[in-house]
């Protein structure tokens, strides 16, 4: 199989795998190269794939699409990086994304309540127009 893992400036890892292990919202999947075509939304985690030699290698990513597609298997996603040691890349996982997740949320709930104020403000102002 051949493995391409891509951000939105770069492409993280090109290269041929001979297993991808990543993880999904109902949990980890491992894609061997005769498996079938496959689709799934990834979750922030550790992405493990086995090199043609057996070298296992790590890349962390924030959420994403994978697609396997044939002999080709396809990640994009916002946010990655590679690494050999997989306790350092959970622990960015831990810090750099979920934490972002929170921010996300935080920004989102201040949004809402951005938009139910001006549409308060809009129906305010109808009745005063309109009686």
């Amino acid at each position: 199989m051949n493995l391409k893992v891509l951000l939105p400036t770069e492409v993280l890892v090109d290269q041929p795998v001979s297993k991808v292990i990543a993880e999904a919202e109902n949990g980890e999947f491992c894609l061997l190269p005769r498996h079938i075509d496959f689709v799934a939304a990834l979750t922030p985690g550790v992405l493990s794939f086995y090199s043609e030699d057996g070298t296992e290698c790590f890349a962390a990513v924030d959420r994403g699409v994978l697609v396997k597609c044939g002999q080709d298997v396809t990640v994009s996603t916002y946010k990655g990086v590679t690494g050999t040691n997989m306790a350092e890349l959970q622990s960015m996982i831990e810090e750099r994304f979920l934490d972002l997740d929170e921010h996300e949320r935080k920004a989102r709930t201040a949004l809402a309540r951005l938009e139910a104020g001006t549409l308060r403000g809009f129906l305010d102002l109808k009745e005063k127009l309109h009686g």
